[in-house]
């Protein structure tokens, strides 16, 4: 399954200068956040994909108009073509403001999804606007990363972590991808594409309350 995450920045080459069939072997979009609510709808109209997406610090524009035909992970677990992927936008508070959230909000948010970790037994992304710490971060208040990302990446061993908000064109040190016990922790900047393999789909317990998304079986567990 070939997987397109996009994040912080419009990609020129698959809006203003899109052609037709460019993101035909795309199976999945995945939004890190802080991207114009309008990009997000077009990939969705012209790509056979469906988009996922979590906040960034700068989405408060979602609130009132979030992208169209997109469907929000922020705080869920889904589960598409048998791959587990859980959804924690934000960034670490640093001024007053929404998708903001102190380290201990981090950790309640992560907490709150312990059963159905448990249940699924695991994850295989991790969906994030912020890095964990120490992990693609940077030193700067606003874009420090959250340890409770870093403890969760050395309690559930993901394949992947995806996360935005340190643009790579703050310097040449910022890391594409960094190598973590096994999770290739990535920066989705603009575009990047990760291939995982798809997974045979679990049976899902009777009475679970399930949400399908607009394309095809990709599934959000509430």
């Amino acid at each position: 399954m070939k997987i397109l995450a996009v994040s912080d920045e419009e990609c020129a080459a698959l809006w203003d200068y899109y052609t037709p069939g460019k993101l035909d072997d795309i199976d999945l979009i995945i939004s890190c956040g802080d991207l114009n609510a309008a990009y997000l709808s077009f990939l969705v109209t012209v790509a056979k994909c469906p988009v996922l997406y979590v906040a960034g610090n700068h989405d408060v524009r979602y609130q009132i108009n979030p992208p169209e035909g997109c469907d929000p992970i922020d705080d869920h677990f889904v589960m598409f073509n048998g791959v587990r992927i859980i959804g924690l936008g934000g960034c670490r508070k640093y001024h007053p403001g929404p998708y903001q959230y102190t380290e201990w909000q981090m950790r309640h948010r992560i907490r709150k999804l312990r059963f159905r970790l448990w249940r699924h037994k695991g994850v295989d992304i991790v969906v994030t606007h912020a890095a964990p710490a120490g992990l693609g971060d940077a030193e700067d208040p606003a874009h420090w990363g959250f340890q409770a990302l870093t403890d969760f990446l050395d309690k559930y061993r993901p394949a992947f972590l995806l996360h935005g908000h340190v643009h790579v064109t703050y310097g040449q040190n910022v890391p594409r991808e960094i190598n973590y016990n096994g999770t290739r922790v990535i920066n989705a900047f603009e575009r990047y594409i990760i291939e995982i393999p798809e997974k045979p789909h679990r049976p899902r317990d009777h009475g679970q309350v399930i949400y399908k998304t607009h394309y095809h079986p990709s599934y959000l567990d509430e």
